[in-house]
């Protein structure tokens, strides 16, 4: 299932290039660019130059409707553009070599590969609801960017709406592209508003903490691969709550494509305001990613159990179990278990395929 090539041509390369730099390295020039036009519009005094003012006022006014405001951020824009379509996307898929392995067993009877057999269930991976997830999150969480963004990993992955943090509001061009994509904001609400809705989404669990495990952390290896999951239980919650599967994804690769210095104080205080303060860089010390190959290896799906019915104190018969009743959190636990193990076994099964054979998972 290799999209990817070992070489790209030199077209391709720059395209990533200077696209990285646009998008993910929006989170700089934007910002420049406003404080640039404010010091020229206050700098430009009336009798100077009018008609100069009124150009840079009008394009600062028109500059901060379009970073903050505007409805072209609406996702049906983003039908009417096409932005999965994007011949961009290709040349990204193959400057980070995209492959994808279902580990799971297919349906015998299905000629389409993505159609999973677990015991006597079937589950179809393009079209079934359900919650994907994707670790580790990297510094930039490509890995879930590109099961979601272009159109050929639909093949795989079907449709489904991305879980972001409230921090993607500060790249702005990032911002406008994901709401194209029918962003989720990664809250509880959101995310239940969703599902609610029958949506299928994707997340990343590790979340913003994910950024600073690993090396150069104190403490950490450089032959360890870290992920958070232990305090991470809030998504299997939801997976209870609206009877949805799990899929366990292990992205070999996503958090090799960028490095970052280690500041200990921008962690604390990322955690703490909970967004993302973290000081990376990828070639040339710019933001645009190093090389490196995506493995996306998706295991069986984690089927929560049939929710368990108990007696209501009324004459309205059986009601559903409530959230954080012992029961239900004791079903959370076997689930969080069943998450983190299947990680664990996709890791160990194909870190050799991937040439990290020297390497192990650290689930903190």
């Amino acid at each position: 299932m290799n999209t990817g090539e070992k070489s790209i041509s030199r077209m391709d390369d720059w395209t990533v290039k200077l696209s990285s730099l646009f998008i993910v390295g929006s989170i700089i020039w934007v910002p420049s660019l406003f404080v640039y036009l404010y010091k020229k519009w206050k700098n430009t005094t009336k009798q100077e130059d009018s008609k100069k003012r009124a150009l840079y006022r009008n394009l600062l006014l028109a500059f901060i409707l379009c970073t903050i405001f505007g409805p072209h951020r609406h996702y049906r824009v983003g039908k009417w553009v096409r932005v999965k379509r994007w011949k961009l996307w290709n040349a990204w898929l193959r400057y980070i070599a995209f492959q994808v392995i279902m580990d799971a067993p297919t349906a015998s009877t299905s000629h389409d590969d993505t159609v999973l057999r677990h015991r006597d269930r079937y589950f179809d991976m393009k079209k079934d609801p359900a919650i994907l997830a994707f670790s580790p999150h990297g510094i930039f969480p490509f890995s879930l960017g590109f099961a979601v963004l272009p159109e050929r990993a639909k093949e795989y992955f079907g449709e489904f709406r991305p879980v972001v943090a409230t921090a993607t509001r500060f790249y702005p061009l990032l911002k406008t592209i994901l709401q194209w994509l029918r962003q989720v904001d990664a809250s509880k609400e959101e995310v239940d508003r969703a599902l609610s809705h029958g949506h299928r989404i994707g997340l990343a669990p590790g979340g913003i903490s994910e950024m600073f495990e690993g090396y150069p952390k104190e403490g950490r290896h450089p032959n360890e691969e870290c992920i958070i999951l232990n305090s991470r239980k809030g998504f299997i919650r939801m997976a209870l709550k609206h009877q949805v599967p799990i899929v366990p994804i292990y992205t070999f690769g996503s958090s090799k494509l960028l490095k970052r210095l280690e500041l200990p104080l921008l962690e604390k205080v990322s955690n703490w305001i909970r967004v993302s303060l973290c000081l990376f860089y990828g070639v040339c010390g710019l933001p645009i990613p190093f090389r490196k190959k995506l493995l996306y290896v998706v295991g069986e799906p984690i089927h929560p159990p049939k929710m368990i019915m108990t007696m209501a104190a009324n004459n309205n018969g059986k009601v559903p179990i409530l959230e954080k009743s012992p029961q239900f959190e004791k079903q959370v636990e076997i689930m969080h278990e069943q998450f983190c193990n299947a990680l664990t076994m996709l890791f160990e099964k194909y870190k050799g395929l991937y040439g990290w054979d020297h390497k192990t998972l650290r689930i903190v």
